[in-house]
């Protein structure tokens, strides 16, 4: 017999988004339950301990770039703490010509790298007055090469969107991939000046909060998974391990048919909210017609492979950086390599490494094909001169594997969000959110859930 449950929200993934929206409907006393297929709450967050190593098996970092980011921690206070990198991963290293250079930090450096040609260099001096853009689809390349440079391109923007989308900056549109940044030319006309007259813009005590710090938390990021799961109360209000889950919608709003091992449930809800990639919406949602679904079909993913290695005695260069990223141009395997353990405590033993190497993407989709030999053979042809280490024989090794790592917000972006804006009129009650839409970081996570929590806490109340 299927347990008959009744319950104002419904929440599909215990992902960060998940957990978000649930501790927040949790401290305004709605009643939800969040309904997750695998057997742990947090998805691809995991913090992992092994050999006196710790490393994360998801999202190894991420950035303050909300308040809602730094709120969470406050109001998990007790739970998990906060941690701030260590000033030192201020300092990013891009790989040139088979060294690795320093990302300019201030004038004189931008003056004295020999990242950028002499002839960008100068561009950039007439930046400020260059007419702003027309296309709001312009890819993140055309942008850059039209305000600052190909060198620019090259060395500062490619290596970052590596770091981040592990995407070709070719293909991302800058209003959906970096939108601060697009924002940065349409409200101000310029990158330079637009970051200046921000800077000088007052700040209330919240936005104050959004530090841009790199953050984990103490111990891991599972520590602030567990802190989520504890507040939400997962005896209640987490259904884990559920497979077979059937939507279909009613007059009412929604009715879920999920099977766990220990039960069947029939649930009624008024609003649903899925956190699910693109990918799984078909599956999940089997109401929505052809042309619905085709936006999510048409997202496309970053695979990256995740390669960790740890050493009890680092001989190799100095790691007093967040870590180096390889530009597409330099043509290596490796998109870039963290230097986790030189800017969070207790990552590695002391006088030790952990390092965390990224490869494939977008643009070597092949990689995500190769087995652990094949890994290694990459690794060893680049890693061991990049790190100055001839023999780079660590002491403990894994490989992780994410087929469909990085949501690409390409041109189809633009359809995707239409779709998203038609089905929830169409479907009341219904919420498309996770990075389907509205940014890939842990912040951009914490922002959404928390958005849709608050509305859906005014909705509720004003009923």
């Amino acid at each position: 017999m299927a347990e008959s449950l009744k319950t104002d929200v419904v929440i599909i993934g215990a992902g960060l988004t998940g957990l978000t929206i649930g501790l927040y409907l949790k401290k305004a006393g709605i009643d939800f339950r969040i309904v997750e297929k695998s057997g742990n709450t947090g998805g691809v967050i995991q913090t992992i301990r092994e050999k006196g190593f710790v490393y994360e098996t998801g999202p190894n970092t991420g950035v303050i770039s909300h308040p809602e980011m730094a709120e969470l921690f406050e109001d998990l206070k007790g739970k998990c703490t906060l941690e701030t990198a260590d000033p030192s991963a201020k300092r990013r290293l891009i790989w040139k010509d088979n060294q690795w250079h320093a990302l300019p930090s201030g004038l004189w450096s931008a003056i004295s790298t020999p990242l950028f040609s002499w002839g960008d260099k100068f561009r950039i001096l007439r930046e400020p007055w260059r007419a702003k853009g027309t296309n709001p689809n312009e890819n993140l390349a055309q942008l850059v090469r039209r305000r600052m440079g190909e060198s620019f391109l090259d060395y500062a923007i490619d290596p970052f969107i590596s770091g981040i989308y592990a995407g070709d900056p070719n293909k991302l549109v800058t209003r959906f991939a970096l939108p601060k940044l697009y924002q940065l030319e349409q409200e101000y006309g310029s990158f330079i000046k637009g970051a200046m007259k921000k800077a000088r813009l007052p700040k209330t005590e919240r936005d104050k909060k959004a530090t841009k710090e790199v953050f984990s938390a103490k111990g891991g990021l599972s520590r602030m998974i567990e802190a989520m799961t504890e507040e939400i109360g997962s005896e209640k209000n987490i259904l884990l391990s559920v497979e077979n889950t059937l939507v279909k919608p009613t007059p009412e709003g929604f009715h879920l048919q999920i099977t766990t091992p220990e039960q069947l449930f029939s649930i009624e809800t008024k609003q649903l909210i899925t956190t699910c990639g693109g990918y799984a919406l078909p599956g999940l949602l089997p109401f929505l017609n052809e042309e619905e679904i085709a936006p999510f079909n048409d997202l496309k993913y970053a695979a990256v492979t995740q390669v960790l290695l740890g050493f009890k005695k680092w001989k190799g260069i100095s790691l007093k950086a967040f870590g180096g990223l390889v530009p597409g141009i330099e043509n290596k395997s490796i998109l870039g390599v963290l230097f986790t353990s030189s800017f969070f405590e207790g990552r590695a033993p002391k006088g030790g490494a952990l390092l965390s190497v990224f490869m494939g993407g977008t643009k070597r989709p092949d990689i995500a094909e190769m087995d652990d030999d094949q890994i290694q053979a990459l690794l060893n042809k680049d890693l061991p001169r990049m790190m100055s280490d001839r023999t780079l024989n660590p002491d403990m090794k894994r490989i992780l594997r994410y087929p469909k790592a990085i949501p690409q917000y390409t041109e189809s972006t633009d359809r995707r969000y239409e779709m998203i804006k038609k089905l929830q009129q169409k479907y009341p009650g219904l919420i498309l959110a996770g990075n389907i839409r509205d940014g890939i970081g842990m912040a951009d996570r914490v922002k959404q859930g928390r958005t849709i929590a608050e509305e859906l806490i005014g909705k509720i109340h004003s009923h």
